[in-house]
């Protein structure tokens, strides 16, 4: 995997990020990654609705725990929009979590058997084969409308920004 050039930090020490950046006006890549009961998940899946890839390192942090729990509550007063939320943790603990949070609106999955969404999307940490915190919104057609990496892993989203892309599609 290639080095992103996009700079990213974890409680102030730089990291390393692989894969393609992805940029607005690209042609989102297609991806497969593992849902729940450990069914293939692909983007093209979601094909004809505005998508939103909320992307974080793991479920097991207050600040990942955060954005889902906000990209959970406004999903809904989205018109045909549907929230992925990719990580690296096993299905199992993304299932536990949104069991336990009551989190229905958003889907889950993890990216930890084949890393083929963070590499496509120049999310992977080198250091650490997590997934660098971000944002990315797709368009009805395919075509990435809003991007976000996280500048400090630790910190969470701009959710107004990456709202507002969905909201002026």
């Amino acid at each position: 995997m290639k080095e992103s050039s996009v700079k990213v930090t974890f409680a102030g020490n730089p990291l390393t990020l692989l894969g393609n950046e992805i940029k607005v006006g690209d042609m989102a890549p297609d991806f497969i990654a593992v849902g729940a009961g450990l069914a293939s998940v692909k983007l093209s899946d979601f094909a004809g609705k505005t998508v939103i890839i909320a992307v974080y390192p793991s479920i097991d942090t207050s600040v990942c725990a955060a954005q889902n729990r906000r990209f959970n509550s406004e999903v809904n007063k989205l018109n045909d929009t549907v929230v992925l939320s990719v990580s690296c943790d096993l299905p199992f603990a993304q299932s536990r979590f949104c069991a336990a949070e009551g989190l229905a609106n958003i889907k889950t999955i993890s990216d930890h058997k084949d890393l083929e969404f963070g590499e496509k999307y120049g999310f992977v940490i080198k250091e650490l084969r997590l997934l660098a915190r971000g944002t990315v919104v797709i368009d009805k057609t395919g075509i990435v409308r809003y991007v976000e990496y996280v500048a400090e892993v630790t910190n969470e989203p701009d959710y107004e920004a990456a709202l507002d892309a969905v909201k002026k599609l």
